[in-house]
């Protein structure tokens, strides 16, 4: 036959004498009165069974001195798994005369029974086997299945109250020795199977029970905690209420202040706009006023350009006739075409100007119908066309005086023609005379 490997084997009997030292601690209690104290044998076997389980597989940890091998690390770690468990750690902390780590890990096993909630903590402790690797070598009970059959199990001493003398009892020294002679069968056992199926099954009414308890219980405390939440989330929520309603009558106040200030601008706007409106309007009687001044001095300067034409071309004519006269004649005539010639080139640029102007004035005529800011831009462009013509009103008054000279030079030189052709034909003097006047 192969051989079983011998720590699989610890493991099995660990686990088989577990189950004996449960299961008898349960029977015995509930035919003994379900509370029981320090002295109670099975209860104290229970414990030294639990002690040689949570030591099982367990690493020796080197200290200052010495090494040694302590169940306390494993426990201590489950107040960090396992927040109500904090209360038990600090209890076994502040316990007077124990001095070593095995009699607090002792202590710490008395007051979770007493709690009832060995199995839970310990369930904690099991789900986390990464950090139990650091206390337990692979192999040991508490890394393997067996180490949750045992978890499983303890949920049953639930049934069990438990009241213990922790605090004047010698934990750092006793010494834990398994007593097998409890739990070897014997005729009374076998004929009480009745009795202790009858024991399952209250047993199992207890289980029942207090899961159902501890259901309702959480189910309670979660109720508690969410009446506090909606309680204060009401409570918020009146204080934003009436920030709200503050709000709501200071925006009403504000509104009703802002419509009567809107009022008082729409009011104020309205007798601008009129005022605007009458001073637009003379504006635009002022601008038809000059307009049409404009208009008379360009048909007037029109009306004398074309004269000035027809004059220019009937000296032209007349001078023509005249090719054969002297040369001083020739000379004035040449003159006389330089300044007519020099007027045109006037007359062209004072047309320009007067298209300026008028594409100016029709510019101003559509910012007329604007907005309020173009007033000002329209002020200086009437200032520039009162300025342009001023100096078209100049430039005619140049041009007329211009007309005069050339008036006076044509005599001039008509009365020389007169002079020089006295001693001509009786023809050329009349036309000579006919020019000149």
């Amino acid at each position: 036959m192969a051989t079983k490997d011998p720590t699989a084997v610890e493991r099995a009997n660990l686990l088989n004498m577990a189950k004996l030292s449960i299961k008898g601690l349960i029977e015995s209690a509930l035919s003994f009165g379900r509370t029981l104290d320090s002295d109670y044998p099975p209860l104290q076997q229970f414990f030294v069974v639990m002690e040689h389980c949570l030591k099982h597989g367990l690493k020796v940890r080197k200290s200052f001195l010495s090494y040694n091998k302590t169940i306390w690390g494993p426990l201590e770690l489950v107040e960090k798994l396992y927040p109500e468990a904090e209360e038990i750690g600090a209890s076994v902390r502040d316990l007077p005369g124990l001095k070593t780590p095995l009699g607090r890990a002792r202590a710490w096993l008395r007051l979770a029974l007493m709690q009832k909630k060995m199995a839970d903590y310990l369930r904690c402790l099991i789900i986390q086997r990464d950090l139990l690797s650091e206390f337990y070598e692979y192999h040991a009970l508490m890394m393997e299945e067996e180490g949750a059959v045992i978890v499983g199990l303890l949920v049953g001493l639930n049934v069990i109250d438990a009241n213990l003398c922790v605090k004047g009892e010698d934990l750092d020294s006793q010494v834990g020795v398994i007593d097998f002679s409890m739990y070897l069968k014997n005729e009374e056992d076998i004929g009480n199977k009745e009795r202790n199926v009858q024991i399952a099954a209250i047993l199992d009414q207890k289980n029942y029970v207090e899961e159902l308890n501890r259901q309702l219980n959480s189910t309670v405390s979660s109720l508690h905690s969410r009446v506090d939440s909606l309680e204060k989330s009401n409570t918020k929520l009146i204080e934003e209420l009436a920030i709200a309603k503050n709000n709501i009558i200071k925006l009403q106040e504000e509104n009703h202040q802002l419509r009567s200030e809107n009022k008082l601008i729409l009011m104020k706007t309205q007798q601008h706009l009129e005022v605007t409106k009458v001073d637009v309007e003379t504006e635009l009687q002022t601008y038809k006023h000059s307009r049409q001044g404009l208009d008379e001095m360009y048909n007037e300067a029109r009306r004398q350009l074309r004269d000035e034409s027809q004059l220019r071309q009937e000296v032209e004519n007349e001078l023509a006739v005249q090719v054969s006269m002297k040369h001083e004649i020739e000379l004035a005539m040449k003159l006389l075409e330089k300044d007519i010639h020099e007027k045109q080139d006037t007359l062209i640029g004072l047309r320009q100007q007067l298209e300026e102007v008028k594409a100016i004035n029709i510019e101003m005529y559509q910012k007329l119908q604007g907005s309020e800011d173009g007033l000002k831009e329209k002020s200086e462009i009437i200032a520039q066309l009162e300025e342009k013509t001023n100096k078209i009103t100049a430039a005619m008054r140049q041009l007329e005086q211009s007309d005069n000279d050339l008036l006076t030079q044509t005599r001039t030189i008509a009365m020389s023609l007169v002079k020089y052709a006295s001693s001509d034909t009786q023809d050329q003097y009349k036309l000579v005379k006919d020019i000149s006047f």
